[in-house]
Parts: structure tokens; C-alpha cells; sequence
């Protein structure tokens, strides 16, 4: 049987899956960029905190810490659905920025955000998520749906502004 030549392309590297003539780039890039009107760390101190998320993703029931990870690695448990994430801080560098990884069966993303002061009551956020999508049926969802991943990455920045800026 003869293998079939596909590559979808996300947006991203080069190619680093393949079985035969199949090919697959595993990245999806989505940024948005907000001006807050906040200060800096308050800014900076809501987007670190796991406790907030509830409130400003609407579409995220709760989150529950991982048992013994003292919130350094917590899941965060949808409203709908079974797309469950392990998340855990990478690296945080107050009021600078910080950095999430996620990570579910199906995909994993790298979620930075970067806070930079623009006066003492407004930041700049630069909120970047960085998709690699896991399997062929990770790749086609991730391909097919990367508009809804991109709205709803601007859905809750947008969320995350009226959030910060009502505290």
C-alpha cells in the first residue's frame, strides 16, 4: 500500500513528525497584546495567581492543586468537556513576566505573559500561548481549529483586563 504525502501547516518550525511521507508541524503561535489600566505589579501579580483564573476564564469551572506540589503544578478542570490541563509555573520573574506550561493528552501549551509598565497605572501585556499539538488527531483539531484557539485566547486576555482593572 502506498503511503499518502501530507504536511498541514500550522505556523511554526519545520516539520518534525512523520511516519513515512507523513508530515506534521507540531506549532501553533497565538499572542495578544492589551494595554491595561493597572499598575504593573498588581497586573503581574493577578495573571501569576491560579486562584484568580476562575474568575476571568469563563470558560474554567475550578482549579485543584496536585497533591504535593503546594500550587507549583495544579488542573485546571473545565466547565465542559474533558480537556483536562496539569499546569505548572515554569518561571515567574515579578513583575516581568511569567511563564505556564499546560499540558493535556492531547496537546501542550507554553503560556508567557509579559507585563511592561507604560505609566504608574497602565501596563502593557503581551499574552503569547505556544500550541504543540500531540498525535494525528491533535494535529487535525489543532489545524482545524486554530480560529477558535486564537478567539478564545483574545477572549480571556480581554476577560483578564476587565478583571484586573476592576480590582
Amino acid at each position: 500500500m502506498p503511503c499518502v504525502g501530507l504536511t498541514l501547516k500550522i505556523q511554526g518550525t519545520a516539520p518534525s513528525k512523520s511516519a513515512g511521507d507523513l508530515h506534521l508541524d507540531e506549532v501553533m503561535k497565538s499572542v495578544v497584546e492589551l494595554n491595561i489600566d493597572a499598575p504593573q505589579e498588581k497586573v503581574a501579580e493577578l495573571f501569576e495567581d491560579p486562584w484568580t483564573f476562575p474568575s476571568w476564564m469563563d470558560d474554567l469551572q475550578r482549579i485543584e492543586p496536585v497533591s504535593g506540589s503546594e500550587m507549583s503544578r495544579f488542573r485546571l478542570v473545565p466547565k465542559k468537556g474533558n480537556l483536562v490541563f496539569i499546569a505548572r509555573v515554569v518561571d515567574a520573574e515579578p513583575p516581568h513576566h511569567a511563564r505556564l506550561a499546560l499540558d493535556a493528552p492531547s496537546v501542550s501549551v507554553s503560556v508567557t505573559g509579559r507585563f511592561r509598565k507604560l505609566s504608574d497605572h497602565t501596563t502593557r501585556l503581551v499574552s503569547e500561548e505556544i500550541f504543540h499539538f500531540k498525535g494525528l488527531l491533535g494535529h487535525l483539531f489543532g489545524w482545524l481549529g486554530r480560529g477558535s484557539i486564537r478567539r478564545a485566547h483574545r477572549r480571556h486576555m480581554e476577560s483578564f483586563k476587565r478583571f484586573a482593572e476592576s480590582q
